[in-house]
Formats: C-alpha cells, sequence, structure tokens
C-alpha cells in the first residue's frame, strides 16, 4: 500500500493505542505525491505530527544526513515546545535523527554547529532563517532540503515576518526547485488565499488543501460574579477571587491577558487572593529567556496550577495537562479565542474548557458575540496585502552578503513570492538604489553606500563591514526603546520600555515578572532594582491595542437591534440596553448612532461605532481638530473599542458636518505629518530596511540614539527627497498599523447615509462606559479610586433615570 506509513511508524502508533487521522494520512499521501498541502485542523487534532509524518516516514525509509526538514514557527516557545513533543517518538522508535532549534536565544556556538553539520530537522522562526540565507554556504546547506513547515500561518502570513518568510521561501525554491511547502493552521478562514500565499508563483492548484476531522465542540462560559457586570474597566480583575477558586479546583489553569501590563495586574490580582498558596507564574515577552524557560519547563513538568500569559503562549504550545482556560477581558476576535480555547485539553476528543470573564457591559456583548461564532464555526478574516519594501531591502541585503547577484534573475526570484508578485521594474529599482546609496538626499554619506554596481551589472556588497552589520541588525520585530531589568548581581529579569523607565526614580517601585522592585539606579542601558515589601505600580508598554474584530463588531451591532437576543443576558445588561432604548436609541446594523448631550458644564458628542481603539483614537484627533476649527472649544475626547466621546465648551447642533469625507484627505495628512506617528513609523521602517543599525560591535546603541538618527533623517528626507521609499513605507505603515485608517474610513464613508443623530438632554445608559474613562487614563494607581468611583455611581444614577 504506497499511502501506509512504515512500519515502526505504525506501531509506535499503535503502542499508544492511537490510529492515525485520515487528515494525519491525507498530508502523508500528498507528500508521497511530492505535493505542497496546507493543513486546516482544530487545535489538538495532531497538526504538527501531520506536518512532520512524511519527514520521519522519508528518514525511516531512507536515512540521510543533513538537513532534510526546516520547521518555522513564529513564536520562540513554540519551537521549543515542538522540539520537546517530537523527541518522544523519536526517541521511543530509536531513529537516529536529530532535531535542533535555531532562534535568536541559540548560543553561537551552536549556531556554527548547526550551519558545519546541520540536524536532520530544524526548528526556526522566520527571522533566523533569514539570516541563515545569508551566508555563503546556504546553497550547500539547503540544496537537498525536502521540507518546509509553517506553523501556525495565520499568526504572520499577512504581516511583515510573512512578507519575509515569502522572500525566504522563494529563495529556498531557488537552491532547490523540489522543494515542497507545508502549512498548518487551526484558524485560517479563507483558505485559498492561504493557499496562495504558500505556493510558488502564487499559483493555488499546486497547494492540496488537507481538512481536519472536526473536535470535540468546546465548553464555554462566561462568568459574572455576582449576577453583575462593572460599568467600565477592561481587565476582569474584579473576579479574581472566583479565578482562584476555578484555579484551586482544577489540575492547570491558564489564564490568558490580552496585553503584558494586564497580565502584571492579573497576577498581583491572583497572588493577594491565593490563601491556598498554590504555584502560579506569570510569562510574557517582555521576561527575560531564562525566566520564560523556566515558566515553560515547570509547566511541561506539571508542576505549577495556573500560568498568567498573553499572546507569547496563545499558539500551538501544547501542555496536555491544562483542563481550563481563562480569557480575561474581551478576546477581541473568534479565532483569537478558539486558538486560546484549543490550549485545553489539548486533545481532539476531549472538550476544551474555557471560561471568559468580561471587564465591562460592552465586554460582555463582545464575549457572547464571540461565543456565538466560535458555535457557529465562523473565523475572522485576513487581509492579505502587497509585500513591504523595507522588509524587501532587508531581504535583498541578506541575499546580496551570500552571493552577488543579477538583478534580473533577482527580480523574477522575488516576484515568485506571493506578497511581491505585482512588484514592479520601477519600484524594484527604487530599492537597490536605497541600497546602493540611501536614496538621492543621502548618497553624500559613506555609511549608507551598502551595495555597489560591477561593470557587467552584478550587484554586490560594496564592503565587508556592511556583512558584519547586517547580520548583527537584521530582524523585523522592532520594538520599543527597552532599558534591561537587574538585580544588582547583574541577574536580568527582562525588559521594561523606556517611555516607562523616564517615569522612575531611585525609591520607586514596581511590579515586574510577578515581584514588586524598587529602583536602586539606572543608566543609559539597564535599570537595577531590588525586591521590596513597599506599595508599587504596574508598569505599562505601547504599542497599538488589539481592536474587536469586524466580524465580532457587527455581531455587537445585532444585539444592539434585536431584543429577542436580550432574554439570555444578564438581568443588569437587560436593564442597561432597556433603558437606553427608552431614553434614546439603538443602531439598526450598518447605522451609526451619534449622541450629543450636555453634562456638568461641557457639552458631548458620542459616536457609537464599534470600529475599535486605534481607529477611535484617530478620530478623536480628526474630529477636535474641525471642532477647533468650528470654534466649538473642545477640551478633549475618551474612546474604547465601542464608542468614542468628545467634548467641548460649545453645543455639537451639526455632527453631519464633522464627519464629512474629506477629513481623511485634509485633517487626517495633516495630523499624521504633524504628530509623532510618522516619525514612529519612519524609525521603525529605518531600522527593518537596515538604513540605522540598532547594534555594533561590541555595543548596542540606546533606543534614545536610534531614534536621534532617524528623527535626523527623517526630517532630511522631508525635506529634500519627499517620494524616499522609507517615507512611502512609513505612511504606509501609519495608516495601516498605527491608525486603523481602513476601519476608520469604513466609519466616515457611512456617516453620511447611515447617522442617526439623537440629541438629548442629559448623559445617555450606553454612553456611561466611556464617560467614566474620563479622568481615569491619568490616574496612577489607587489614589482618587474611591473618589472616581462615586463620580461614576453618581453617572450612571444620571443616565439610568428613566423620566
Amino acid at each position: 500500500m504506497p499511502d501506509a506509513l512504515p512500519s515502526s511508524l505504525e506501531q509506535w502508533f499503535k503502542a499508544r493505542g492511537w490510529r492515525p487521522r485520515r487528515h494525519q494520512m491525507d498530508m502523508a499521501a500528498a507528500a508521497r505525491r511530492g505535493e505542497h498541502a496546507l493543513l486546516v485542523a482544530p487545535t489538538g487534532a495532531g497538526k504538527t505530527l501531520a506536518g512532520f509524518l512524511p519527514t520521519l516516514t522519508d528518514l525511516i525509509e531512507a536515512p540521510t544526513e543533513g538537513l532534510h526538514t526546516l520547521y518555522v514557527s513564529p513564536l520562540k516557545a513554540l519551537a521549543v515546545d515542538v522540539q520537546r513533543n517530537l523527541l518522544t517518538p523519536i526517541e521511543e522508535m530509536g531513529l537516529p535523527i536529530r532535531v535542533e532549534t535555531r532562534t535568536g536565544d541559540t548560543p553561537s556556538d551552536r549556531k556554527a554547529r548547526q550551519r558545519a553539520r546541520p540536524p536532520q530537522i530544524l526548528l526556526t522562526t522566520p527571522e533566523s532563517l533569514s539570516l541563515l540565507l545569508s551566508y555563503p554556504d546556504s546553497f550547500l546547506l539547503f540544496e537537498k532540503l525536502r521540507t518546509i513547515i509553517v506553523d501556525e500561518v495565520h499568526a504572520f502570513a499577512t504581516q511583515k515576518r510573512g512578507d519575509l518568510l515569502s522572500l525566504s521561501m522563494a529563495r529556498l525554491q531557488t537552491i532547490n526547485p523540489a522543494l515542497r511547502r507545508v502549512a498548518l493552521s487551526a484558524t485560517v478562514a479563507d483558505i485559498d488565499a492561504y493557499r496562495a500565499w504558500l505556493a510558488p508563483d502564487g499559483d493555488i492548484d499546486t497547494v492540496t488543501p488537507v481538512l481536519g476531522e472536526a473536535g470535540a465542540e468546546p465548553n464555554v462560559a462566561i462568568l459574572i460574579p455576582h449576577g453583575r457586570i462593572p460599568w467600565s474597566g477592561h481587565s476582569g480583575k474584579y473576579a479574581a477571587k472566583q479565578v482562584m477558586e476555578e484555579i484551586e479546583r482544577r489540575e492547570t489553569t491558564l489564564v490568558f491577558c490580552n496585553t503584558r501590563g494586564l497580565a502584571e495586574l492579573i497576577f498581583q490580582e491572583l497572588w493577594s487572593v491565593n490563601e491556598a498558596n498554590l504555584p502560579i507564574a506569570i510569562h510574557h515577552g517582555s521576561l527575560s529567556v531564562e525566566a520564560r524557560r523556566k515558566v515553560e519547563n515547570a509547566m511541561a513538568a506539571g508542576r505549577l496550577r495556573a500560568l498568567v500569559a498573553t499572546a507569547s503562549l496563545d499558539l500551538g504550545v501544547d501542555w496536555g495537562n491544562v483542563d481550563c482556560v481563562i480569557q480575561m477581558g474581551a478576546p477581541k476576535g473568534s479565532s483569537r479565542l478558539l486558538q486560546r480555547i484549543g490550549r485545553a485539553n489539548h486533545r481532539l476528543d476531549c472538550p476544551s474548557e474555557a471560561i471568559i470573564i468580561p471587564g465591562n457591559r460592552f465586554e460582555y456583548l463582545e464575549a457572547r458575540a464571540a461565543l456565538d461564532a466560535v458555535e457557529a464555526g465562523e473565523r475572522d478574516t485576513d487581509d492579505f496585502r502587497a509585500g513591504s519594501l523595507d522588509v524587501l531591502a532587508q531581504h535583498v541585503m541578506a541575499l546580496a552578503c551570500a552571493a552577488p547577484f543579477a538583478e534580473a534573475e533577482m527580480l523574477a526570484e522575488i516576484r515568485s513570492a506571493t506578497p511581491y508578485s505585482a512588484l514592479t521594474d520601477e519600484a524594484f529599482a527604487n530599492v537597490l538604489g536605497f541600497i546602493e546609496g540611501g536614496g538621492y538626499a543621502l548618497r553624500a554619506y559613506d555609511r549608507f553606500k551598502r551595495l555597489a554596481r560591477d561593470p557587467d551589472g552584478t550587484w554586490r556588497v560594496s564592503h565587508p563591514r556592511f556583512i558584519q552589520q547586517h547580520r548583527m541588525n537584521a530582524g523585523i520585530i522592532v520594538d520599543q526603546p527597552v532599558l534591561a531589568v537587574r538585580f544588582a548581581n547583574g541577574r536580568k529579569l527582562g525588559t521594561v520600555e523606556e517611555g516607562f523607565a523616564a517615569q522612575l526614580a531611585p525609591g520607586d517601585c514596581f511590579f515586574f515578572s510577578g515581584l514588586a522592585l524598587e529602583v536602586v539606579r539606572m543608566d543609559a542601558a539597564d535599570l537595577f532594582v531590588r525586591g521590596t515589601a513597599k506599595q508599587a505600580r504596574m508598569p505599562s508598554w505601547g504599542g497599538t491595542r488589539m481592536a474587536m474584530s469586524t466580524r465580532l463588531a457587527d455581531r455587537v451591532r445585532h444585539f444592539l437591534a434585536e431584543p429577542d437576543e436580550w432574554p439570555r443576558f444578564p438581568q443588569d445588561v437587560r436593564e442597561w440596553l432597556e433603558m437606553q432604548k427608552l431614553r434614546s436609541a439603538l443602531p439598526e446594523p450598518g447605522q451609526l448612532l451619534i449622541e450629543t448631550f450636555p453634562h456638568e458644564g461641557r457639552h458631548y458628542l458620542v459616536c457609537y461605532s464599534f470600529e475599535g481603539w486605534n481607529a477611535h483614537q484617530s478620530l478623536g484627533m480628526l474630529l477636535t481638530r474641525r471642532m477647533e476649527a468650528q470654534g466649538l472649544m473642545p477640551m478633549g475626547f475618551v474612546s474604547n473599542d465601542y464608542a468614542l466621546a468628545v467634548y467641548g465648551l460649545k453645543p455639537i447642533t451639526d455632527p453631519q458636518s464633522l464627519f464629512s469625507a474629506d477629513i481623511l484627505d485634509h485633517e487626517f495628512v495633516e495630523w499624521v505629518e504633524q504628530s509623532s506617528l510618522l516619525k514612529r513609523a519612519f524609525r521603525d521602517v529605518a531600522v527593518i530596511s537596515g538604513l540605522i543599525e540598532r547594534q555594533h560591535p561590541g555595543k548596542r546603541k540606546t533606543g534614545r540614539q536610534v531614534t536621534f538618527s532617524t528623527d535626523l533623517i527623517y526630517d532630511v528626507l522631508r525635506k529634500y527627497q519627499p517620494d524616499h521609499l522609507l517615507l512611502k513605507a512609513a505612511w504606509a505603515d501609519a495608516r495601516a498599523r498605527m491608525t486603523d485608517v481602513g476601519r476608520l474610513g469604513d466609519l466616515i464613508d457611512r456617516a453620511s447615509a447611515t447617522m442617526l443623530h439623537v440629541t438629548l438632554e442629559r448623559v445617555s445608559p450606553l454612553a456611561v462606559p466611556v464617560l467614566i474613562l474620563i479622568g481615569r487614563e491619568q490616574v496612577a494607581q489607587d489614589a482618587a479610586e474611591d473618589a472616581l468611583l462615586i463620580e461614576a455611581e453618581a453617572l450612571v444614577a444620571v443616565a439610568m433615570r428613566a423620566d
């Protein structure tokens, strides 16, 4: 039987009381036929094993030395976890197969050995793969590579890391045209879009879609302590005692938070009610490698009862002893919720158990919408876009470090990567010109002349120092400037952002890595601390917030417009919506509700658009500028994922004029150019493209030095070369990533046709959650918290009065 597994593999399955699942055998069959494959299967369905079955089959039937399979994951933790789980069958079958990881955490001596004597299976990340391709011996290293497996493909295919990986796969295919591409995911909505991304030259017919067997339906509940849901907040910390009770009655619980700051907060809240002194821990991307590995190993060994984590662990990590997942705050998308739910009872036949703790009343509606979407099998859609030019510049430089190249051949290879299939000759020439000299505004500076062109047209690196510079600085993830958090003995706990550290002085205390720490001293690169029992504050991290997905937003709008849905909501949520319907209005799906009313000497406009915090922040900036121009004397704005409130000294009688479509042509462009947004975006693309280096041999630039350098160049280019490639890339980033201009545009587009303006004499029930935010964003800790609670109660009383 040609599609049968080798007898040793068959026996291994039998010894465990297992049988290969249909989708696992379908993946093996696709490999026998030499086809690329995309596997979409539920979490716990054995996707990773399905991806590796053809590799194990090959290496059992025809043992070989050299690199056979490359596995690429979005997370370092996932690569380490897969190595641990893949070694089990290999060791139990006694196979002479070496499996190793290669990430930014891998020691340099091991990296050098891996290039000289590679394992048969190498587990890595997109950035580490790109660095491997920058070496001249990459042609030998990858010449017999049979398979590349891209795990959790949905996590990066539509992002810049996906651009880099797509380009790297194009290079691998050039080195070995027989290379087979495989991708794995649990939450892909548009299978054909991902097949096109995976396929050489975007030819989806060359990629076989494999669909996994359906697993047991998850058991998901929304926890509402004492039957009441807060009016505002997004942490769910009010339920800490009930969460701890859930932890106490289970073997192991994963507690997911949407941000690092929230993870630190929830850990402290749980620890304060951990009367049984159970072993619980925290995990997020700013903790040191050692701290993360220690926690991951403790989880794998079953030594923890609970782990508070962020997205650093919601992809693929397989801990079979986790029997419940708790989501603190709203999940923001059905695909994300499904991914996190799947971390519990990580087996196909066992129902995953999960609990959602909504932070406020709007978050209850969002949580209910997410549950309904999961039950309906609805996934969030992903928006694919053209590949970024800053990523392309980095990739071209990497390949130039490996060998000189001919322009036409390089362009053909790049176009075989789907994100760059429409790259024009002119755009590619601009990229080469940028790497050659930085652009005409920077041509006088030798440090930007990284490529040179031979008389025969061949491109090569202009000086060996640029090769070392590239390898030290390459990467797609551009973190905010950070300081290392260390004890006096030098032990590193992790990093905090420079902006947060700048607010601290010796003697100040903050929570980090689950500990209360006191600042001893700081220098340009390090923040030295000691443990303390003093009251501490929570750290903060910058960056954009996750927005509620458009599909969840549509479901929430549906809830508002359909009173027939309300009986299944908690009583306080029903009363809230019923009073809103009585006193004001509830928008129909597609309608944009605008309320205007006076409150305590100010005049308010509240817009219920459900387009997410990023889009609302951008709109708030634009509306206050337009109000200023109209003499409405704006004072400020606040927003959450669901609504935006702007307020001033004069009443707004014509909101339609504030939302006219030309706001994106005039005020938006002017605001972005005058704000720090574009400079921040430029800093990122300048680093990714290699124009600015973060590290020199023997030292690393501080965040301030990098920002100073990029700000200088930004000002030069704005003045002398406004059409520079990097300014265009920065604009694209600022529009898409930092302002969510796509959703902002949708909001503006429907405003003129669907606006429902309701003028009220006082604040409405629906406005309470967003108005409570006024004054809170500047409050550091518990100071003034009691006063704010009293103010909130008074606001609720006014809003919920029927007369």
